[in-house]
């Protein structure tokens, strides 16, 4: 693990989960910090924490060049915007014009949030896009790590809120009794701002999953111990995929992008062991605990 250095970290996405992450566990650590924001104001929380702040556009590579310059190491991420038509497009523009920047800035080394699947060449939707990011940071020669991360257990929020609501917790995930690798968002921080303080040259990929697998079941009976009453699992068919989402402004693309991850999940084809290359982490924060906060969030 490197000492700390005069040189920070830029942190991309820490309007977001797993940068806002990365961004504490690295000042935790008494490392210095470059919160990277589209927007000014949505650096004012890091700067009061003594994060250096820069602005980038991460479609425009001269503010992106100039985020990543001077510094030891960079956590990047690549921004998703599900009601875009052509977000494959643009998830496209912004892996190039990281790669490009990284390459103009000389950054000694990257860590890119990536996915389970993104081994896959096809059939993983979404995942795709993550996929392409690591290819085209592969590319520019940049030493990179690969964090591919398993299922977040934050992304149980808006089923959380309506079993909070109704005592039934609906799940895309099935059957409901399969457990399948997923990871708390402060685990990727953590883990994130670890494999940025390592040396090493070339690209590596680490997956990372939290202490043990869960299933939908485990979420509902997770639930039911911290309100104190029984949860029912209502498993939604693909049919009615479309009408569960109608409130989360997916594209069209989008909606088909959700549609073939979610199925690869529920089958055999995503597998956070697929590739034998990759170097198998794993978080400390059990389920229990992300559901009773998101629970709690909901009062």
């Amino acid at each position: 693990m490197t000492a700390a250095s005069s040189l920070p970290y830029a942190v991309f996405g820490v309007t977001g989960r797993t940068g806002a992450a990365t961004a504490d566990a690295l000042l935790r650590a008494g490392q210095l910090v470059r919160a990277v924001v589209r927007d000014p104001a949505q650096g004012r929380q890091w700067a009061e924490r003594g994060a250096e702040i820069a602005v980038a556009d991460l479609t425009d590579p001269a503010s992106t060049t100039r985020a990543l310059t001077g510094v030891q190491g960079a956590y990047v991420v690549s921004p998703q915007q599900y009601n875009l038509d052509n977000l494959f497009e643009r998830a496209d523009l912004i892996a190039r014009t990281t790669a490009r920047a990284a390459v103009a800035a000389r950054v000694p080394r990257l860590v890119a949030l990536s996915s389970v699947g993104a081994d896959r060449e096809n059939g993983t939707g979404w995942i795709g896009m993550n996929r392409m990011f690591e290819q085209r940071l592969g590319e520019s020669g940049v030493p990179a790590t690969f964090l591919r991360a398993a299922y977040f257990m934050e992304n149980w929020m808006p089923m959380v809120g309506h079993a909070v609501r109704t005592g039934t917790l609906p799940t895309f995930l099935a059957p409901p009794q399969r457990a399948l690798p997923m990871v708390a968002t402060t685990d990727v921080g953590s883990a994130a701002a670890a494999l940025l303080q390592q040396a090493w040259t070339g690209n590596r990929i680490v997956t990372l999953a939290g202490p043990e697998d869960y299933a939908p079941n485990d979420v509902a009976a997770s639930l039911a111990a911290t309100l104190g009453t029984p949860v029912d699992v209502a498993v939604l068919p693909e049919a009615q995929w479309p009408d569960a989402l109608a409130d989360a402004g997916f594209s069209q693309a989008a909606l088909a992008g959700f549609t073939e991850m979610t199925r690869g999940l529920n089958g055999p084809h995503i597998d956070i062991g697929s590739d034998p290359g990759a170097v198998a982490w794993a978080g400390t924060t059990p389920l229990e605990h992300v559901i009773a906060q998101l629970a709690r969030r909901q009062g």
